[in-house]
């Protein structure tokens, strides 16, 4: 069993990003299962976090007072300014709601790989939560270890650039994923647990998750990061910064894109240094390569025609994991010891599931049979 542990939220994205399968989230064998969150289906959340939005057309997404100062934009085809008149019409998309995060979406993408897969976060019991517990379900995930909240949802509002590349801004104030726990008893038959993003940057979940690494690395579990760093998350980047060198002793496998490795500064083979048995630095088009106390392997991007990369690198996360998992490869040792040709079939396989990702809208990570062999 793999357990990935974080953040699940809801990301808002602008419909004219692409077509929504997220209307039913697909079940393991590849059927849909209707999770209520995609679009023109609409999900009202309205009783517990004071926020509805409605994935039809021109709808867009409104939250209001009773959000307690998380969000207050209206995005659709005009903003109400008050009783005495409206403002003109803005440039704005309707929003569609899309089931995310990033150690969500790594789980999903694990699960849909064939590896036995479990989730450990808090979710909220409202409407979005809901529905993000049943898009685990209709994937195959174990969600025996996801705690649950009365507080509302994360929202993370996307941006799509021209290239395909998303942005976001955060609504987290207040938000269940955040008050995780620790659990009293670590999980049963883990092989490897995976942490990283929002969750380890907002308190009190990150020194709740941060214990949970740190457990799982003395007792002898591999443990994978991607920080996935959101700087507008982080309110002291010195702070974070040497927090993250502190987890190195705990983690087996780090994984950084390159715009995560400047902003966090320092060099794969400073981090080695640290702790980890690998480091993996992802290139966007250009590829990815893989940094160990042996040298270095590297693999070129797989060519693809961009819809957006919601989700690439959390498909990388689960490929990774998924690949070193079949070569029995999910310990220290086995990370240090594995071959060049091993970690280039490893690379090859993480950089044509992302590339699958890409190809289509949101965060919809492939199955094993669109991929073949790990």
């Amino acid at each position: 069993m793999i357990v990935v542990a974080g953040e699940a939220l809801i990301d808002l994205v602008p419909q004219e990003a692409g077509p929504a399968p997220r209307d039913g989230r697909h079940t393991a064998d590849g059927s849909e299962a209707s999770v209520g969150a995609g679009a023109g289906a609409g999900v009202n959340a309205d009783a517990g976090a004071g926020v509805n939005v409605d994935a039809g057309a021109g709808a867009g997404v409104h939250a209001g007072a009773s959000t307690g100062g998380r969000a207050g934009a209206s995005a659709g085809a005009a903003a109400s300014v008050g009783a005495e008149g409206r403002a003109p019409a803005l440039p704005l998309p309707a929003l569609a709601p899309r089931l995310g995060g990033g150690p969500y979406n790594t789980a999903i993408a694990l699960s849909r790989l064939g590896s036995a897969t479990a989730f450990c976060s808090r979710i909220s019991s409202d409407a979005f939560g809901e529905a993000l517990l049943a898009g685990l379900r209709a994937a195959g995930v174990d969600v025996t270890h996801v705690q649950r909240g009365a507080e509302p949802t994360t929202l993370a509002v996307a941006s799509i650039g021209a290239d395909g590349s998303a942005g976001y801004s955060f609504y987290v104030d207040g938000t269940a994923d955040r008050l995780f726990a620790a659990p009293s008893r670590f999980p049963d038959g883990v092989r490897a647990m995976s942490f990283g993003t929002c969750s380890l940057a907002l308190e009190p979940g990150a020194t709740a998750y941060e214990e949970l690494m740190r457990d799982a690395a003395e007792r002898g579990v591999c443990t994978a990061l991607d920080p996935n760093i959101r700087s507008g998350l982080i309110p002291d980047a010195d702070a974070y910064r040497a927090r993250f060198k502190s987890w190195l002793p705990s983690v087996t496998l780090l994984k950084v894109s390159e715009e995560d490795a400047r902003w966090l500064g320092g060099t794969p083979r400073e981090w080695l240094a640290s702790g980890p048995a690998a480091v993996v630095v992802t290139r966007g088009g250009d590829g990815l390569s893989v940094f160990t106390r042996d040298g270095e392997v590297s693999v070129p991007g797989v060519a693809v025609d961009v819809v957006d990369t919601i989700g690439a690198g959390d498909t990388v996360n689960a490929a990774l994991l998924h690949a070193l998992g079949t070569r029995d490869a999910l310990s220290a040792d086995a990370v240090a010891g594995l071959g060049a040709d091993d970690w280039e079939a490893v690379l090859r396989f993480a950089a044509r599931a992302a590339a699958l990702t890409c190809s289509r809208a949101g965060a919809e990570p492939p199955y094993a049979r669109e991929l073949g062999e790990a």
